[in-house]
């Protein structure tokens, strides 16, 4: 892959944050260094940074993030402001074992996204 401004911009844009990221965000803030760049070349910079296995792709429904941390972990997910962060779990092991012998699925990766409520949510209904 040739080097590119444009994706040295956004590869450390993504690299700048634990927010997870979607394009639009990205698009927002290389808006700010690269006035003229467009949410295609983003989308197109992104696909080519995961192709090369830089940063990953997770998946929030339908909605694309991006993320840095390409170690094998999991997720919590906020309801109310949307905000994901990551987390590691300690059975996830055990757990392809157990899914791989019951339904003879062979697992290549495991992805698990718990979705509640963030602290500073609990705490306002808390207070009500």
């Amino acid at each position: 892959m040739r080097y590119s401004q444009q994706r040295e911009i956004i590869r450390d844009i993504v690299f700048s944050t634990n927010s997870h990221p979607t394009a639009d965000w990205v698009y927002g803030k290389a808006k700010k260094s690269m006035p003229n760049i467009s949410l295609g070349t983003v989308y197109r910079n992104l696909k080519q940074l995961t192709d090369q296995h830089i940063i990953k792709t997770i998946y929030d429904g339908t909605i694309a993030r991006y993320d840095w941390n390409k170690e094998s972990h999991d997720h919590l997910k906020c309801v109310d402001c949307g905000e994901m962060v990551d987390i590691q779990t300690s059975n996830r092991e055990r757990l392809k074992t157990v899914v791989n012998d019951k339904h003879n699925f062979d697992i290549t990766d495991v992805e698990i996204t718990f979705i509640g409520k963030c602290h500073k949510h609990n705490k306002k209904e808390k207070k009500e």
